[in-house]
């Protein structure tokens, strides 16, 4: 179910899913935070598509668009035509004395060496240093020597423990 709703603050109007069994909810514009029951619905259906399409008329009418939002196709209608228009990516880069083959086997060997790198700096953490909580030295010189540069693996650190799929304590690391 999806509900288009309103904030009493700044009058934005917002797509709300599920309204009858969340709690709150919080306007995307001010942060302001509702009581979902004391909300105002100005629009609700089970197809996302039709209430993002109501909320698009609610706000012309309140722009005073409503003549020009009827002459607008559906927004389904809209993305069809989109796709339809111009080229596609493999025309766009042929046309233009690229070779896609070439651009598509860089584009999958970049893919598997970032894959690869994220999974050498897991690795690092797992089996790096001697007490098998290593240093983010430790793990940066285990890396590098595997190909992985020592910034990319500081990020990629980073980002694990940032997602939770590793802890840092006292400059020692482990995963989770």
């Amino acid at each position: 179910m999806y509900a288009v709703v309103g904030c009493t603050n700044c009058s934005m109007l917002w797509l709300l899913s599920d309204p009858d069994s969340a709690d709150s909810a919080t306007c995307p514009r001010c942060e302001r935070t509702h009581q979902t029951s004391k909300l105002k619905r100005l629009f609700e259906s089970e197809d996302r598509s039709a209430a993002r399409e109501a909320r698009s008329a609610l706000l012309a009418k309140k722009q005073g668009d409503s003549e020009t939002f009827a002459d607008v196709a559906h927004v389904s209608e809209l993305e069809q035509q989109a796709d339809e228009a111009g080229i596609d990516d493999r025309e766009y880069l042929e046309e233009s004395g690229i070779d896609a083959d070439s651009v598509a086997a860089a584009s999958e060997t970049t893919r598997e060496t970032a894959g690869s790198h994220d999974e050498i700096v897991r690795e690092a953490v797992r089996e790096a240093g001697d007490d098998g909580r290593p240093t983010e030295g430790e793990i940066v010189d285990y890396a590098t020597d595997r190909g992985v540069p020592e910034e990319k693996t500081s990020k990629l650190l980073e980002k694990l423990c940032r997602a939770g799929d590793a802890s840092e304590s006292r400059g020692r690391y482990r995963l989770l």
